[in-house]
């Protein structure tokens, strides 16, 4: 049997003795993110599953300094520390914002969007599970069209499409935004790794499958990351100043059908619903296809003056 090999940091800064639920792709994005990082790191993770996973205080299964926060004040808390590390002569601690998707898309963007506009020095993760799941697994405006939830159930499953987070941040112009999942963790490690040497508000939007809130086995995390991915429902990108949109993962294209039909979430869902969001997932991606090749278009004419 082949054996695959990831170029990753070897230090393990994620205790094991922690609370997530088995299959928990959050716990995993935050294991490659500490690597990442490194220790000398200050995390602000707000109202969210991993406020839990962490531990009960004064336990933390963090490795590094955590600060837990209000529900909506992920962002204002990392500009805060920041700037008071900053005024004690620290410029070399990495501050990280740590937040679900309904800390960030919903609930905690107003914070988001106010430190992106004024370009505060920290780096934002987003797990994205798409929906409440610490409180019992509500809809948010990250869960996708067709899911089911218990505020969406499977007679009146969410009618609406999954914000579309990254290019709301690129319309704030900071420098640094990627995209990464669980499934490929070279990738998510690199990027982190390019946004710790980048100043600014830096974003890292992770897809961060959860077993119990989208109803598949647990040993199933990384299949379902990597369907998401390879079906092009999630691309891999990254997006350096709100305009240059580069792909870091070229999918095989493999049918939607195969990455919905392991979730019981979508269970309920007709052939007609299925060709429905493959027509979606098409759309999205030909729309960025062109955003990437335009860019790539005006970095070659940049080039030449």
């Amino acid at each position: 049997m082949t054996q695959i090999k990831y170029q990753l940091p070897e230090e393990e800064i994620l205790s094991p003795g922690h609370f997530a639920c088995p299959g928990c792709g959050a716990t995993l994005t935050m294991r490659y993110a500490l690597k990442a990082l490194g220790r000398r790191t200050v995390l602000v993770i707000p109202a969210c599953c991993w406020s839990v996973i962490d531990g009960p205080v004064p336990y933390s299964a963090a490795g590094v300094p955590v600060f837990h926060t209000a529900f909506e004040t992920a962002a204002s808390t990392a500009s805060g520390i920041k700037a008071g590390l900053e005024m004690q002569g620290d410029h070399e601690t990495t501050v990280v914002a740590f937040a679900g998707d309904g800390g960030t898309f919903d609930i905690g963007f107003q914070a988001l969007s106010g430190a992106a506009e004024r370009n505060e020095d920290f780096i934002y993760i987003c797990y994205d599970n798409e929906a409440y799941m610490n409180t019992g697994i509500q809809r948010s405006s990250a869960t996708p069209y067709g899911a089911w939830t218990t505020t969406t159930p499977s007679d009146s499953p969410k009618g609406e499409q999954k914000k579309n987070i990254i290019e709301v941040l690129a319309a704030h112009r900071i420098p640094y935004l990627a995209t990464a999942t669980v499934a490929y963790p070279d990738d998510m490690v690199a990027k982190i790794q390019r946004a710790k040497m980048v100043k600014g508000t830096r974003f890292i939007h992770v897809f961060s499958p959860c077993p119990p809130g989208w109803k598949f086995d647990p040993e199933d995390s990384i299949k379902v990351s990597r369907l998401a991915v390879e079906s092009k429902v999630f691309p891999l990108i990254e997006v350096f100043d709100g305009v240059d949109f580069r792909f870091t993962h070229v999918p095989t294209g493999i049918p939607v059908r195969e990455y919905i039909k392991i979730q019981g979430r979508f269970r309920h869902l007709s052939d007609t619903d299925i060709e429905r969001i493959q027509q979606t997932v098409d759309n999205e991606w030909q729309r960025l296809a062109e955003r990437v090749r335009m860019s790539r278009k005006k970095g070659k004419a940049a080039s030449k003056l």
